[in-house]
């Protein structure tokens, strides 16, 4: 049996966000949200609340044996930071939770410190979201940045990011990259990877401390839809660039599950002919669980459907 860890999700117990470039984000009833004006199904029309709870997405992990998962943050659901480390607190051998700071204001260095004492053993930077343009752009490799990734650096802390499309910040990165050889990087969305120049994020794991997750690839691929073949040639071709060793899944948890299942997100993975058996076992489990530290995982038994 394969051990699955899911790299890439989300939860937040309430949807509530302003977003740089003043956008918002206000959750609505039936699974929808107020994204940037526009209605949209933020998670399944059956999470009628509004809640993206850690009980239902364990529930969901159970169901389809994912036995660990990273949450990471994004600022479209606004901060989770208090929730996430009561989620972390609770479920310690089925969570690692990220932490995310206030990077538009001066100080967040400090608050990174905070997250750390806190017990917070990742934090997340959406950095598509940041200010790219002109003055305000915000820089990955300015002095305040550097400061706070020396600091996790110190102690050890994973720093989860997802990039702007393309190579627009893979300079940026290489720079941080250079200035601390020993930081922990994942980088999500599998580099935008249908993007023209997505290759350049995915070349960034050739360095020792970088890896890749594939958070959000069934999302990029939706068009195509189900099996994904064209995710598969896309993984083919990451791991011909920089090792399969340096690849990991993640599902983009709860969004993605407004158009499959959650063991959908995976399993397209698990009954392709175009990956061996180890190169399944690396994707979907062994590199993440050797990259972020999961030590017990539970063993999830298969539960037969009604339907079956």
């Amino acid at each position: 049996m394969i051990d699955i860890i899911d790299a890439h999700a989300h939860l937040w117990l309430q949807q509530y966000a302003e977003v740089p470039g003043g956008g918002r984000v206000r959750q609505l009833r039936n699974g929808r949200a107020d994204f940037f004006g526009e209605e949209r199904q933020m998670l399944p029309p059956f999470m009628i609340d509004g809640r993206n709870s850690a009980e239902v997405f364990l529930s969901n992990m159970d169901y389809a044996q994912v036995a660990a998962a990273v949450v990471t943050q994004e600022f479209i659901d606004g901060n989770q930071n208090g929730y996430l480390e009561d989620v972390q607190t609770r479920y310690p051998d089925r969570f690692l939770c990220c932490g995310m700071c206030h990077y538009l204001r001066p100080g967040f260095v400090e608050e990174a410190a905070k997250l750390i004492e806190r017990g917070f053993k990742a934090i997340a930077i959406p950095a598509h979201r940041l200010p790219l343009e002109g003055d305000s752009r915000i820089w990955l490799n300015s002095g305040e940045m550097l400061e706070m990734f020396r600091l996790m650096e110190k102690n050890g802390i994973i720093l989860s990011i997802t990039l702007a499309d393309g190579d627009l910040q893979v300079k940026e990165m290489e720079d941080v990259i250079s200035a601390c050889p020993d930081l922990k990087i994942a980088i999500g969305h599998f580099g935008m990877v249908t993007c023209p120049g997505w290759q350049e994020q995915i070349k960034l794991a050739r360095h020792p401390n970088v890896m890749i997750e594939s958070g959000g690839i069934t999302w990029l691929f939706n068009s195509e839809f189900y099996p994904f073949d064209g995710a598969v040639s896309a993984i083919k071709e990451a791991a011909d660039l920089v090792g399969m060793e340096k690849l990991m899944w993640g599902s983009d948890y709860p969004r993605t599950i407004t158009a499959i299942t959650y063991r959908m997100s995976y399993d397209f993975i698990l009954k392709t002919p175009r990956l061996t058996e180890a190169e399944k076992r690396l994707f979907l489990g062994e590199n993440a669980r050797r990259f972020y530290g999961f030590r017990e995982l539970p063993e999830l038994p298969y539960i037969k459907n009604m339907s079956e």
